[in-house]
């Protein structure tokens, strides 16, 4: 299976075609997505797995904002940081090529690829998702990264990097 194919194959079906769709806004509802990725609604936690995914498909961000859209409707909900946490990862070989497949805590499956660059802000590392939406990489994932990265000198520097998908990832200096 060819790369192209599979990161086609692994986002299939992940989100529904929001941007066909041009609702008209409806105020803000009581959902909120907390840094860890738990998903809130008028306090209480979400629990169904299921429905979170729902909301999850429906899930666009506008200019920092967050929105649920549906044809009907576009509402705004509360986001602590990231709607996403990537929570495991695993390392395959395709066409003789390393990839690096990211699960996110609803999970959608991902290639760590120019197209879902790894990013750090403030020394947090985030994924970069479709449509703009990001996910955060929990700090086990993080961490067993780390013990996986190779290590090399740039500009005198030694830095801590992943391959995948033809692509290096810097996940920081070695101190």
């Amino acid at each position: 299976m060819s790369l192209n194919r599979l990161i086609s194959e692994l986002e299939k079906h992940q989100h529904a075609p929001t941007e066909l769709w041009d609702p008209p806004y409806c105020g803000e509802i009581p959902i909120h997505i907390a840094a860890n990725g738990d998903w809130f609604y008028q306090g209480s936690q979400i629990k169904r797995q299921a429905l979170v995914k729902l909301f999850a498909s429906v899930l666009v961000v506008e200019e920092g904002d967050y929105f649920l859209v549906t044809p009907a409707e576009k509402v705004k909900i509360t986001v602590e940081d990231t709607p996403f946490v990537v929570v495991d990862w695993e390392q395959r070989e395709e066409d003789g090529e390393q990839l690096l497949l990211l699960t996110t805590n609803i999970g959608d499956t991902l290639v760590l690829s120019s197209e879902h660059p790894l990013t750090m802000k403030e020394g947090i590392p985030y994924i970069v998702m479709q449509r703009g939406l990001t996910a955060r990489v929990h700090r086990n994932v993080f961490y067993q990264w780390v013990s996986h990265a190779e290590s090399r000198t740039v500009d005198g520097q030694e830095q801590w990097y992943l391959s995948s998908a033809g692509e290096t990832f810097v996940l920081g200096n070695v101190k």
